[in-house]
């Protein structure tokens, strides 16, 4: 199933996909691509691909930043937009319509990930987890995931570990479904999307 999706949305959205690059290429300086270690199935390092909405070198940006790194983990490793100097013009925008996702239907062609499943986290989150680290981690990360459809960037830890470990206790190709259907929705009110 996550194959066969990810062709049929890939075949699909590739006009929408190529028009991106070029905007992200016009937009800023760097590569039009964003990869990231996260944290996979059995704690599986791998690198997530999304289209950069970021300035480059965004992340030492951040840490070089004390305060705004403090406020950045106290918030569930999330800034408002409005306050966050890494975000591009173009960035903004696609964070906000979730745009930014499309590439990761290569990582669920590379068996990285899932089209559902909780959401692939940072090595620094992991701690967020706790004594439930290794059953967040014995399911395949997902493009999107109950977490996702449950308010996304507005719900942030602890709440966020228990939405995602309820997905882990139910996973099933019925549920999957449902929280597909649930993500267009939640995509066009752009709900928690930043």
């Amino acid at each position: 199933m996550d194959i066969c999706l990810s062709i049929i949305f890939i075949i699909f959205l590739s006009p929408i996909f190529l028009l991106l690059m070029v905007l992200v290429k016009l937009d800023s300086k760097g590569p039009i691509f964003f990869k990231q270690k996260r944290i996979g199935k059995d704690g599986k390092v791998f690198r997530i691909i999304k289209f950069r909405t970021m300035i480059m070198n965004s992340e030492e940006v951040l840490k070089n930043n004390t305060v705004l790194y403090k406020k950045y983990v106290e918030n569930s490793y999330k800034l408002d937009p409005s306050e966050d100097p890494r975000i591009t013009k173009l960035g903004e925008f696609l964070r906000k319509t979730s745009l930014d996702e499309i590439p990761q239907f290569f990582n669920v062609l590379r068996g990285e990930m899932s089209l559902v499943g909780p959401r692939p986290i940072l090595d620094d989150e992991l701690k967020e987890y706790g004594d439930y680290a290794e059953k967040f981690l014995s399911v395949k990360p997902g493009i999107t995931g109950y977490w996702q459809v449950s308010g996304r960037s507005d719900v942030g830890y602890p709440e966020r570990v228990d939405l995602e470990l309820y997905y882990v206790d139910r996973k099933s190709v019925s549920f999957d479904f449902y929280i597909l259907l649930r993500t267009f929705i939640t995509v066009a009110k752009k709900r928690g999307a930043y």
